[in-house]
């Protein structure tokens, strides 16, 4: 009621564990979800429609799982929408989340959206139940991690990155060509979510409520942080998507444009690169022009070429997406989050019975407060603490062990009964 009274348009629902029953007065807790309004509201004016699904444990005596919907704004940063405190990770819980993410979003079994995920249980039976003609991609971070197990050489992984950002047919056939030489067995965007839980770390240890409010208070203070950043951009695209247009003018200077007479335009460059660029419909053959909405190599050679030629082009930033303009960008964080007074001023429910916490459980070893990280990221740590020329410590797996006392392999001198080697001789000399 607090939330609903200072947000305007947020979005709370409750579960409860018992059936309805007018003889009891008490309801066992079982889920909460919450979308801020403003959230919701920055979220459709950001323009991207696409969200990052994933969950974290809670880390209390109260057990359960903090399931979160990420998308992205115009800087390609995270843009935490809805999360929830579910009792357990599965079908359920995941249709029930996805159900009051599709009211909010105005979502139909017949939209057409993308869902970024990893293999969160009973995740993908939900939303081919819910939302059959979305779209699904796995992270690629994790999907490397589970090859790390069996394929370890830095190889596999330029690879695979390779065939994860070819953008022609041809060019992922060929790489991934390349992939199945190296093993058959293998032939087959990071996820935002990830970023989003790794700041909720201190909250997930916290009681239900105090867990609920450490989200809230932190995506207040996030959206203050980025309207600072905001305000010193210059415009007119975001910070990043100016380096990445950049970038790609700087590459165009070794392209040229052949017109055809119409719109469209036959650029070639070095290493018999050459694509066709139609001005018309926005489009290359490249292909990454029309996946990310920002002009290619290819596209920006044409541009000059038209330029050269007399025609009126106009600014480049008007050839970029308009998801990525500084005035979407900043409309999308002009929705804030309101301030929310404290328990003791909370108004009184008028619900009939009273809602309590759900089964106490008693945790069997001490909650974890820090992410497991892979082993690409405990290497990058160590090389940056090290520095980047110094080599990697050797592991001591497999290795040996040789006792101090007796000389003998397979024990160290705390464990050495004495059997042998020098401890043998010693004995023999004293007797």
């Amino acid at each position: 009621m607090e939330l609903q009274a200072t947000n305007v348009d947020t979005t709370v629902k409750l579960e409860i564990v018992n059936k309805p029953n007018n003889a009891r007065e008490t309801r066992h807790f079982k889920r909460v979800y919450i979308c801020l309004g403003a959230l919701k509201k920055g979220f459709k004016a950001g323009l991207r429609y696409i969200l990052g699904l994933d969950d974290a444990f809670m880390k209390r005596p109260f057990p359960g799982q903090v399931l979160t919907a990420v998308g992205m704004d115009s800087n390609n940063g995270i843009y935490p929408l809805a999360y929830a405190i579910v009792e357990t990770e599965d079908m359920s819980s995941w249709k029930w989340f996805l159900e009051c993410l599709g009211d909010d979003l105005e979502l139909y079994s017949n939209s057409n959206f993308t869902f970024m995920r990893d293999r969160q249980k009973g995740l993908l039976p939900a939303i081919a139940q819910l939302y059959p003609q979305a779209e699904h991609r796995f992270c690629l971070r994790h999907i490397y991690e589970n090859m790390r197990k069996k394929w370890k050489t830095k190889e596999y992984k330029d690879h695979l990155w390779q065939c994860a950002t070819a953008t022609t047919v041809p060019e992922f056939k060929h790489y991934m060509n390349e992939l199945s030489k190296k093993s058959r067995i293998i032939y087959i965007a990071n996820n935002l979510c990830e970023v989003f839980n790794s700041k909720l770390i201190h909250g997930r240890n916290k009681p239900i409520i105090s867990c609920l409010e450490y989200i809230r208070q932190y995506l207040m203070k996030r959206i203050c942080n980025v309207n600072k950043v905001m305000s010193k951009a210059p415009g007119p695209l975001t910070p990043i998507t100016s380096k990445l247009l950049e970038r790609n003018r700087e590459a165009s200077v070794q392209y040229r444009a052949r017109w055809n007479g119409t719109a469209k335009y036959e650029v070639y460059g070095p290493w018999h690169d050459q694509h066709v660029v139609d001005m018309t419909n926005m489009s290359c053959t490249y292909r990454r022009w029309d996946l990310n909405g920002i002009p290619c190599k290819h596209a920006i050679a044409t541009i000059h070429e038209m330029a050269d030629s007399g025609d009126k082009v106009g600014e480049l930033y008007t050839y970029v997406n308009k998801v990525y303009w500084l005035q979407t960008w900043n409309e999308a964080y002009s929705y804030t989050v309101d301030p929310t007074k404290g328990r003791a001023m909370w108004p009184k429910s008028t619900c009939p019975f009273q809602l309590t916490p759900p089964p106490h459980h008693i945790q069997p070893v001490r909650p974890k407060t820090k992410r497991k990280r892979s082993a690409d990221e405990k290497y990058d740590c160590q090389m940056h603490k090290h520095g980047a020329n110094e080599p990697e410590k050797l592991t001591r797996k497999f290795v040996s062990v040789k006792c101090g006392k007796c000389n003998n392999r397979g024990h160290n001198s705390r464990t050495c009964k004495g059997e042998g080697g020098n401890a043998g001789s010693s004995q023999g000399g004293n007797a």
